[in-house]
Formats: C-alpha cells, sequence, structure tokens
C-alpha cells in the first residue's frame, strides 16, 4: 500500500512537473532578459553626461556647422582680389539681314552686325569666341573692408558655438541634479514608508492586546499611506525627470541610468570653481563680436563711395559665311571665327549719385553700432552680476550643509526616543508621528544639502561661462 500510495504521489508530481517546469523556464528566461537589459543600460557619470550631450546634442552640431560655414565665408570674401575670366563661344545658322535705326537694350530682339544690305531669307553661318580678363589692381581698402565684414561674422558664430555648448552644458547639469534629486527623495521616502510600516505594525499589536486605543491604530495607518503617497509621488517625479534627462541626451530613458555615488557622498573643495574675467565670458565675446561686425559694416561704407578701376584684356574672334556684297560663301564658312582682335585697356566708374544712398546707410550702421556698444555694456553687468548672485548661494550651501548632518542626528535621537515612550506609554502617537516626520524631512534636507553644493558650485562655472571648469568638476565629482 505504501508503495502505491508513493507510486500515484509521484505520479502526481510528475504530471505536474509537465506544466510546472516550462513556467519554470520561462520565468528563468525572463529573468535572464530582465538582467540583459539591465545590462543594456547606459550608465551615466555627471561628466560622462555633460561629455555626451555635448558631442551628440542637435544644437551643438548645428552651430559647429554654421561656424564652418562662416569661416568658409571669409574665403569667399579673399576671392574677390582674384582676377575674373569670362569665356565665350557661340555658333548660330540664321539670315543676315541689317538696318539703320535705334533699340533699346533688351533680350528678346538678336542684334545683327555689319552693312545694310538687301533682304534674304537664305541662312549662313556665324560664330563668335573670345576671351576677357579683368581685374581690379586697387581699391581703396574696399575689398579688405568687405574680408574684415567677413572675418567679423566668423567670430559671432565662433562665440554663438561656445555659448551654445555652454547652454546644453547647463541644461545637462540641470536635468541630471533634477533625476538624482528625485532618486533621493525616492530613497528617503521608501526608508519613511518602512518605519512608518514598523510602527504601525507595532501598534496595531497593541490595539489587539487592547494596550492601546483603536484610535492609534487609525492614525498609525493614516500615516502610512500619507508615507505612501509621498513615495509615489517621489517615484512620478523621478520617471519624469529620467524622461527629460534621457530627451537632452537623445537616448531611451529605458536604456538609461545614472551614477552619483561620489555627488551624494563628498563635498567639494571651497576653491573648486577658479575666478575668469568677465571679457573672456562666451556672451561678453560674442557681444564683442557683434560690434566688430557693425564697426566692419560702417568700414565697407567708408570704402564704397570711390571709383572703380579695372584693368581689362580681350582676345576675341568672329567668323560669318556671307560677304561684303551679300552673298553666301556657302559650306561651312562661318562655322568657325575668321577674324581675330585683340585688346587691353583700363576702365573707371564712379557711381555719383550713390552718395546719398551710402550716406544713409552709415547713419544706420553708426547707430546699430553704438547700439552694440551699449549692449555689451549691459551684457557686462548682467555676467557679474549672475557670478555674485551664485557665488552667494555657494557660501550658503556650505553653511546649510554645515548643519543638516546635525540636524539629522538629532531628528534620529527624537524619533527614537518618541517610539520608547510610546511604547512605554509616556506619550501619544501624535509624537512619534512629529518624529517620523521630522526625521524624513531631516533625511531629504541632508541629500539635498549636500547636492546643492554640487550644483551651486556649477552654477558659478556656468555664470562665468568656463564650460572647461564645468568638466573639470564633473571630472572631478566622478573621481572621489
Amino acid at each position: 500500500m505504501k508503495f502505491v500510495r508513493r507510486h500515484r504521489i509521484f505520479g502526481r508530481i510528475m504530471r505536474r512537473g509537465t506544466v510546472i517546469f516550462p513556467i519554470a523556464m520561462l520565468l528563468a528566461a525572463s529573468g535572464i532578459r530582465a538582467q540583459d537589459n539591465s545590462a543594456q543600460k547606459k550608465m551615466f557619470t555627471l561628466n560622462s553626461a555633460v561629455e555626451y550631450a555635448l558631442a551628440h546634442y542637435p544644437s551643438v552640431r548645428a552651430a559647429l556647422e554654421r561656424q564652418v560655414a562662416a569661416n568658409a565665408a571669409v574665403g569667399v570674401a579673399r576671392t574677390n582680389y582674384l582676377p575674373r575670366a569670362d569665356v565665350l563661344w557661340q555658333t548660330n545658322f540664321g539670315t543676315h539681314n541689317d538696318f539703320f535705326g535705334l533699340i533699346f537694350p533688351q533680350n528678346v530682339v538678336p542684334s545683327v552686325s555689319g552693312p545694310v544690305l538687301p533682304p534674304t531669307s537664305a541662312g549662313a553661318w556665324d560664330s563668335a569666341a573670345g576671351l576677357l580678363v579683368s581685374w581690379e589692381p586697387f581699391d581703396f581698402g574696399y575689398r579688405a573692408a568687405v574680408v574684415s565684414q567677413a572675418r567679423a561674422n566668423a567670430e559671432i558664430f565662433k562665440a554663438d558655438m561656445t555659448l551654445t555648448r555652454l547652454d546644453v552644458a547647463s541644461a545637462t547639469v540641470s536635468d541630471f541634479f533634477n533625476l538624482l534629486g528625485a532618486q533621493q527623495l525616492i530613497q528617503a521616502a521608501q526608508a519613511d514608508v518602512e518605519r512608518r510600516q514598523v510602527f504601525a505594525n507595532s501598534v496595531q499589536v497593541l490595539v489587539d492586546n487592547q494596550l492601546r486605543p483603536g484610535a492609534d491604530g487609525s492614525r498609525a495607518q493614516a500615516e502610512l499611506a500619507a508615507a505612501r503617497i509621498r513615495l509615489i509621488r517621489a517615484e512620478t517625479s523621478e520617471r519624469i525627470a529620467l524622461a527629460a534627462f534621457a530627451t537632452l541626451l537623445g537616448l531611451p530613458s529605458a536604456n538609461l541610468a545614472i551614477d552619483a555615488t561620489a555627488l551624494v557622498r563628498s563635498i567639494p573643495k571651497d576653491d573648486a570653481t577658479p575666478e575668469i574675467t568677465i571679457a573672456n565670458h562666451p556672451a561678453a565675446l560674442a557681444q564683442n563680436a557683434q560690434i566688430s561686425f557693425a564697426a566692419a559694416q560702417v568700414h565697407v561704407l567708408d570704402r564704397s563711395y570711390v571709383p572703380r578701376f579695372l584693368l581689362e584684356s580681350s582676345f576675341s574672334g568672329r567668323g560669318s559665311g556671307v560677304n561684303d556684297d551679300g552673298s553666301l560663301q556657302g559650306g561651312a564658312n562661318g562655322l568657325g571665327p575668321n577674324r581675330e582682335n585683340w585688346a587691353v585697356g583700363v576702365t573707371a566708374s564712379f557711381a555719383i549719385m550713390d552718395f546719398f544712398s551710402i550716406r544713409a546707410k552709415k547713419q544706420v550702421a553708426e547707430a546699430n553700432l553704438r547700439a552694440e556698444k551699449a549692449t555689451y555694456e549691459e551684457t557686462v553687468l548682467k555676467i557679474s552680476s549672475q557670478v555674485e548672485q551664485t557665488r552667494i548661494g555657494e557660501d550658503g550651501a556650505r553653511k546649510v550643509a554645515q548643519n543638516t548632518s546635525l540636524e539629522v542626528q538629532a531628528a534620529r535621537d527624537t524619533e527614537s526616543q518618541a517610539r520608547a515612550r510610546y511604547q512605554s506609554g509616556l506619550t501619544g502617537i501624535v509624537d512619534v508621528a512629529d518624529g517620523q516626520a521630522l526625521l524624513a524631512q531631516s533625511e531629504i534636507t541632508d541629500v539635498i544639502a549636500r547636492l546643492e553644493i554640487w550644483r551651486s558650485l556649477i552654477a558659478v562655472a556656468v555664470a562665468q561661462g568656463d564650460v572647461q571648469a564645468i568638466l573639470q568638476l564633473t571630472h572631478d565629482a566622478g573621481d572621489h
């Protein structure tokens, strides 16, 4: 009988195994896939995130290409110094009727050269070929002014490139800290939930044993539910921050994670950001480039109201299948040039009436120059104010961080003592709830205060416009 029962039990196990084993394999496979997906996540430190954004963000690439185009425009302006060479070849077959008279310049009726001959409908070959080389030997500084204007424009795009890098680095740091702060809030909220869960369980035991009123159990459960709500909100904020950070890097949020252990555990030195000259700030350089460009426009207009001299040389040939008396030569005569001419000369031109338009344009350019100079002064004032404000913020963040660790220890002692007094019946549940809330808030304040020092230091580097200082700070943060 024992053998039969064992056989039946073994049979049931085997039958169930036909179902359980595939399920177990599927669960194991899904676990392996989950591990693979976790391994495929790209881990970013603050420094690597900034460097990745600077290398891949579209606005940085666009600014770089605009800078390349502006540099190429300088080469285009220099080509004005080169001589100009025009080549022409033309062959046609048609009538050769000509007459005396005048016709205004136009592009519809072709001109016919030669003496007036009797009308005819017969056609003949005509051809023309020529080379015209022209060069401006001197221009009273006009071409040099145009090149200087192009260089000033290139400096604008160079400064814009630096400003764009600064903006992208600043945005990356901001999104990184937003995500890190959200993750720290989750940890604090999770710890708060766990503490309140343990306390609620102990209160419920006392209530069940009629050692505490039922209201205490309800209050403990209400505090626990509120803590869970705060955790859910923190998790929602973390997902939103992760989505924003992933968008900035151009990566799916599911394949993205951050490593900020060094930022949480360390505090940077007081002299982490060196002082820089405000004139070297990218915004100041960009505005100074605008001043140079406006001054170059004035200089171009100063050199515009001058005579133009062209040194020209020409070699040309004409061919015609018609004789001087109007008779046709026939065959392929006129298909190629049979008369050659050459000439060398100088052409001088001067647009007298351009004086009034150039004077008006110069007044506009000079007003723009004065406006750009005033904007530069405003830019310097704003940079100085931002640097001062961020320095004050850094000092305040350090002072706060010096006290948050004391606050956390005091809050822990308060919460521990409140629980002990409650267990002994010396106090009510409200004191325990207040102690737990104070501890949760102090833990959040402590972590955020440490991060705020890093954030304020990088804010100083951003205010100073020093991208290299940002990269160095973020690199140091990853090396602690």
